[in-house]
C-alpha cells in the first residue's frame, strides 16, 4: 500500500473514532483531519483550504438565512394552531398531520430546524388533545428526516453531496431531481408509522405536574425561622445558605404573604416558613446549624413553586448553546441569569443532586423557576428552547409576506434553468444571496442578527470533509477501496453492491454527522460504480438518501431534540427505527436503479 494511502485511511480512522466518541465537536475533527493531510503533504494548503472556498457553502449558509426569515415571522405557529382545528383529539389524524407537515417543511427549512420549530408546537397539541407526547414526538422527527430527502434544500447533506458530485464530472443535483423517489419513501414510511410503528410507542408523559415528572419531593420541604436563629434579620445574600448549607431558597411564606423566588436582598424574619431545595442529609442538618425546624405537613406541588410573575418552565440545552459543556456554577446560572434550575432531565434520568456540577449537554432538559422575561432572551439567542407551545406575540407577523416573497423568489431562480430549457441558468448561490438581501431591505432579518442565524460549525464540517474527498481522490484511496469492494463484492451482482453502499452509509450515519458519512463514502462508491462500469450517478444518489435515514438511534439531531421531552427510552427509538429503516431500505433499492439507470455510463 502506498504511503499517502496508507496516511489518508489512518487519518480517516482517527476522525471516525473521534465522531463517533464525540469527545471534540465535530468541526474541530475536521479542522484536525485538514490539518494532518496538510502536514504529511497529502494536501498543498490551497488544496486543503478548497472546500472553504466552494460555492456549497456560501448556498447553506444563505439558506441558514432564509430559514431564520420563516421561523421569526411566526409561520410555524400559524400552521399548528390550524393542526389543532383540523384534527381535534384524533390521534391518527393528528399523526398523520404532523409527519406531513413536518416532511413539507423540512423540505425546504432542513429536518433539525424543522424539529426544533415543531417541538413546543406538537407538546402544545398533545396538551390540547390529551395525548401523551411520547404518541406524537417520535413522528415528528421522522417525518422531518424523511421529509428532507424530498428536496436538494431539505437537508445539507443534499447539498454537501451535489457539490462533491462536479468534482466526478457529474452534474450536481437539481432542485427537484430528489423529490419523485423521496415523496414515495416518505409515504411508505408514514403508512408504517401509522399502522405499524403508532402501535409501538410507548405512552409517556402529558399527565403530572412537573413536581411529580421530575420526583423532586423529597429534595423540597419548607423550613420553619424558630426563636434565637442566627438567620433572622440577614438577607439571604447574607445567610448565604447555598454555600453554607449547600439549600437553594425557593420561597418564602410570610404570614399570608408568599414570595416566590426571592431575590438575595430579601431579609428573614422570625416565624419565616423557607421553601428550600437540597439533599435530604442538608435538610436535616438545619436545627442545630441554623435555627430552622422542617415541617413536616409540607405538601409540595407546582402551584408551591409558582406565584406573580414566577413560573416552572422546561428548556432545552440546544445544540451550539454556550452553555453545552458548562456546569451551573462555572457559568454561575442563577446569578447571571436571575433563574433557579431545579432538576435536569436527561434521557429519561432525573438529576436533583449536586445539581451545580452537572456538566451540561445537547438535550438536556432544565425544570427552571423563573419569570418569562428572565426565560424569553435565552430562548431568542437560541441557548435554549420552551418546551410549550406559546403566541406568535413576539414574532415578526407583519413581515410574514416578505419571509414567504425571499424564499419563492430563491425557488424561482433556482428553477430558471429547468423553466428555459438551459438557457438561462442561474448559480444556486446568487438565487440564496438574492433572497437573503430582500429579507435585509426590508428588514424581516435584521443586519445585526444575520450570522447569529448560520450554523457555522456545520459549514467548517462539510468544507473539511470536502477537502477529504480532494485528498481521497488524489492520492487514489477512492480507487484502492473500490478495487476491494470490486474484488470481493462483484460476484454478488450490482445491485447488491449498491444496496451494501447503503447500509454502510445508514451505519455511518448513527456514530457520526450525516454529512460526514456521505463525503466519506462518496469517492468510494463512485470509483466502485465507474470500476464495476456502472451509472455512478446511481450510487451517488442511494448514498444521498442513506445519510438522511438515521432513525436506528437518538443520536441524529433531530431524535436528539425529541428524545427527553417525549420521555422516550434508548430501545424505543432502536424497535421502531430498526424496522423503519429496513422498510425504507427495500423502497430506496427498488426505485433508485429504476428512476436513475443503473446500468448507464
Amino acid at each position: 500500500m502506498p504511503t499517502e494511502i496508507a496516511i489518508t485511511l489512518g487519518l480517516l480512522v482517527v476522525a471516525l473514532v473521534l465522531f463517533g466518541t464525540e469527545k471534540l465537536p465535530v468541526d474541530v475533527v475536521g479542522i484536525i483531519l485538514v490539518i494532518g493531510l496538510v502536514m504529511t503533504n497529502v494536501l498543498t494548503v490551497q488544496e486543503g483550504l478548497a472546500g472553504f472556498g466552494d460555492n456549497v457553502i456560501v448556498t447553506i449558509a444563505g439558506l441558514f438565512v432564509l430559514t431564520g426569515g420563516l421561523i421569526k415571522t411566526g409561520l410555524v405557529d400559524l400552521i399548528g394552531r390550524r393542526l389543532y382545528r383540523i384534527a381535534g383529539n384524533n390521534e391518527f389524524v393528528l399523526t398523520a398531520l404532523i409527519m406531513a407537515v413536518a416532511a413539507i417543511a423540512a423540505s425546504v427549512l432542513k429536518n433539525t430546524t424543522t424539529t426544533a420549530m415543531f417541538l413546543p408546537v406538537v407538546i402544545g397539541l398533545a396538551e390540547r388533545a390529551k395525548i401523551p407526547p411520547s404518541k406524537l414526538l417520535m413522528p415528528l422527527a421522522f417525518g422531518a428526516i424523511l421529509g428532507g430527502s424530498c428536496t436538494l434544500i431539505g437537508t445539507s447533506t443534499n447539498l454537501a453531496v451535489s457539490g462533491a458530485m462536479q468534482r466526478y464530472g457529474m452534474e450536481g443535483y437539481s432542485m427537484f431531481e430528489l423529490t419523485t423517489v423521496g415523496v414515495l419513501i416518505f409515504a411508505v414510511g408514514m403508512i408504517y408509522m401509522l399502522f405499524v410503528g403508532r402501535r409501538m410507542l410507548p405512552s409517556r408523559g402529558g399527565e403530572d405536574s412537573f413536581t411529580e415528572q421530575y420526583h423532586i419531593r423529597e429534595y423540597i420541604s419548607e423550613l420553619l425561622v424558630l426563636p434565637g436563629s442566627n438567620l433572622i434579620g440577614k438577607t439571604l445574600g447574607e445567610a448565604n445558605l447555598n454555600m453554607e448549607l449547600d439549600l437553594n431558597v425557593l420561597g418564602i411564606i410570610r404570614g399570608k404573604e408568599q414570595k416566590i423566588a426571592p431575590n438575595s436582598r430579601e431579609r428573614i424574619e422570625l416565624n419565616d416558613l423557607l421553601i428550600v431545595e437540597g439533599r435530604l442529609a442538608n435538610i436535616l442538618n438545619v436545627k442545630t446549624e441554623a435555627g430552622l425546624e422542617i415541617k413536616a405537613d409540607f405538601k409540595l406541588n407546582d402551584e408551591v413553586l409558582e406565584g406573580g410573575s414566577i413560573e416552572l418552565f422546561e428548556v432545552m440545552v440546544m445544540r451550539d448553546s454556550q452553555l453545552v459543556g458548562q456546569t451551573l456554577k462555572s457559568i454561575r446560572f442563577r446569578q447571571t441569569y436571575d433563574l433557579t434550575v431545579l432538576a435536569i432531565n436527561r434521557h429519561g434520568a432525573t438529576i436533583v443532586e449536586k445539581l451545580s456540577e452537572v456538566q451540561l449537554k445537547f438535550g438536556d432538559v432544565l425544570l427552571v423557576q423563573g419569570t418569562r422575561e428572565e426565560i424569553e432572551p435565552l430562548v431568542v439567542e437560541g441557548e435554549m428552547l420552551l418546551l410549550e407551545d406559546v403566541s406568535a406575540n413576539s414574532m415578526r407577523t407583519e413581515k410574514r409576506k416578505w419571509a414567504l416573497a425571499a424564499f419563492g423568489l430563491f425557488l424561482a431562480l433556482s428553477l430558471t434553468k429547468v423553466v428555459t430549457g438551459g438557457a438561462f441558468d442561474i448559480p444556486l448561490a446568487v438565487c440564496v444571496l438574492l433572497g437573503v438581501l430582500l429579507l435585509l431591505a426590508t428588514k424581516t432579518v435584521r443586519y445585526a442578527e444575520l450570522y447569529t442565524l448560520i450554523d457555522f460549525r456545520l459549514l467548517v464540517l462539510i468544507a473539511c470533509m470536502m477537502s477529504f474527498g480532494v485528498a481521497m481522490e488524489k492520492t487514489g484511496t477512492d480507487k484502492y477501496l473500490a478495487d476491494l469492494i470490486v474484488q470481493y463484492f462483484e460476484q454478488y451482482g450490482s445491485v447488491a453492491v449498491l444496496a451494501g453502499f447503503f447500509i454502510l452509509t445508514v451505519g455511518l450515519t448513527q456514530p457520526m454527522s450525516n454529512q460526514a458519512a456521505a463525503l466519506v463514502v462518496l469517492p468510494v462508491a463512485v470509483k466502485t460504480a465507474i470500476a464495476l462500469g456502472l451509472n455512478p450517478r446511481t450510487f451517488a444518489v442511494a448514498i444521498t438518501y442513506a445519510a438522511s435515514f438515521s432513525f436506528i438511534t437518538p443520536l441524529e439531531p433531530a431524535c436528539v431534540l425529541v428524545y427527553t421531552p417525549g420521555r422516550y427510552k434508548f430501545m424505543d427509538f432502536v424497535k421502531i427505527g430498526t424496522i423503519l429503516t429496513i422498510v425504507v431500505f427495500i423502497v430506496a433499492i427498488l426505485l433508485v436503479p429504476v428512476f436513475w439507470d443503473l446500468n448507464k455510463k
